[in-house]
């Protein structure tokens, strides 16, 4: 039980510093990944992917270094 309320933390520090970088809303993923641990990865990866292609545009090319 304690080692699920450890990784449920993590995951919630992991989702805040990542949403931060991304200019997502840092609070409401760090509040969801302390509730949904590590199932959240996938929803968030396809998010940070949403909001790139909505910044970038659909038709650019980004080369990233």
């Amino acid at each position: 039980m304690l080692l699920l309320v450890f990784c449920a933390f993590l995951s919630s520090v992991y989702y805040y510093v990542e949403a931060f970088r991304w200019g997502m809303n840092a609070r409401m993923w760090a509040l969801a990944g302390l509730l949904m641990g590590p199932f959240l990865l996938p929803l968030f990866s396809i998010q940070r992917h949403v909001q790139w292609r909505r910044a970038a545009g659909f038709n650019n090319l980004v080369i990233q270094a």
